[in-house]
């Protein structure tokens, strides 16, 4: 299993509400986001992880320069104006076969991924496992329309009636997303929401698989919030 970490982003919120460090460079427990992320990976026999970083944290650089991996590392650094396009950078060097994407502040308990991450490797069915969840506490979740199968329906900007999953961050998929990716590029589409609708619409199978909780670190107050949850 290949795996991919989007850190391009600016934690301007982190920031503004006092945190120095560079948001994948914040610390849960100690562990830095992002290392905890690749050392989680590494358990679940990562043969290669990729990451995209922005331009304007040389911190965030030299920290994974200096990191020692068993499985190939790939670092990207660009800017970019949103997750799809970081995820299409990422795309340009990560190999062929399945692979698990996800933000580098999307925080889960270990034991709750490495299950998923086993669901994925023994299905032959589709073409993606998506990582759903029925705690809802991000400021503008996406809604997962599923059906009795847990195969996902669509992808929704607002509840429906029956709403009881958002995306939790964390996607599964095989390399025949690619393609689409590109076609999304070229058509000028943005969001990673938008990215997963054509999924749906270009006829991808992609099934939801439910973790009963998946959170995101946003804001300062959210570190802590992080920290008590992965020790539960």
């Amino acid at each position: 299993m290949h795996y991919a970490i989007i850190a391009a982003g600016e934690g301007s919120r982190l920031a503004q509400e006092g945190i120095e460090k560079p948001k994948p460079l914040v610390e849960l427990n100690g562990e830095p986001m992002i290392m905890r992320l690749m050392n989680i990976f590494m358990r679940c026999n990562a043969e290669s992880i990729s990451v995209i970083i922005n331009d304007f944290m040389p911190e965030v650089r030299h920290f994974l320069d200096n990191v020692e991996i068993e499985a190939p590392l790939n670092v990207i650094v660009k800017s970019t104006p949103s997750s799809m396009h970081s995820f299409w950078e990422l795309s340009k060097v990560m190999k062929p076969g399945k692979f698990c994407l996800t933000t580098v502040d999307t925080i889960f308990r270990e034991e709750d991924f490495a299950k998923y991450i086993a669901a994925f490797e023994a299905d032959t069915r589709h073409d993606g496992l998506w990582a759903v969840t029925p705690f809802i506490e991000d400021e503008k979740p996406l809604y997962v329309d599923v059906n009795r199968c847990m195969n996902i329906k669509a992808f929704c900007d607002e509840p429906f009636e029956g709403a009881k999953y958002v995306s939790g961050g964390v996607y599964a998929m095989t390399d025949k997303a690619f393609p689409i990716l590109n076609e999304c590029i070229e058509n000028g589409i943005s969001r990673m929401r938008n990215f997963q609708r054509a999924l749906i619409g270009a006829g991808m199978k992609l099934k939801a698989y439910s973790i009963d909780k998946i959170i995101d670190v946003d804001h300062a107050s959210d570190i802590e919030v992080a920290q008590a949850f992965i020790n539960s």
